[in-house]
């Protein structure tokens, strides 16, 4: 999944262990709405140092994955979700990856609309070839 946002803060990296380690961040998005959405998202071992390089204020794409866990406890069972982030890229396209992936796909002419089947529906082959 992705979703394109403004950095609205991050936080420092929390050592949860010895093994594990994470670091939250929250996007706004629909920020030009009476209703905007301010999502917390995190990032976990070696990605922690990945928001470094973004400040508060910039529009990012990020693209995330959703997970849900089970949790039994004493007033029962609860569940969870966490926005996991696994790349981040800034929108105004001065991330090199982005840039190459544009210059690429300029290479390719994809045609603006599928092709359509100019048959005779009387045909008796339902194949369009």
């Amino acid at each position: 999944m992705e979703i394109v946002g403004t950095l609205k803060t991050k936080f420092d990296t929390q050592r949860v262990s010895d093994r594990f380690q994470k670091r939250e961040f929250i996007l706004t998005t629909e920020a030009n709405t009476p209703y905007p959405q301010h999502l917390s998202f995190q990032v976990t071992q070696d990605k922690c140092n990945i928001l470094d390089q973004y400040n508060d204020g910039e529009e990012i794409k990020v693209q995330f994955n959703l997970r849900g866990r089970e949790w039994n406890g004493p007033q029962g069972v609860k569940y969870f979700n966490t926005l996991e982030a696994w790349r981040i890229e800034k929108m105004n396209g001065s991330n090199s990856s982005s840039s190459q992936n544009q210059s690429s796909n300029n290479n390719y002419n994809a045609p603006e609309a599928p092709p359509v089947f100019s048959g005779n529906i009387g045909d008796n082959d339902d194949l369009p070839f």
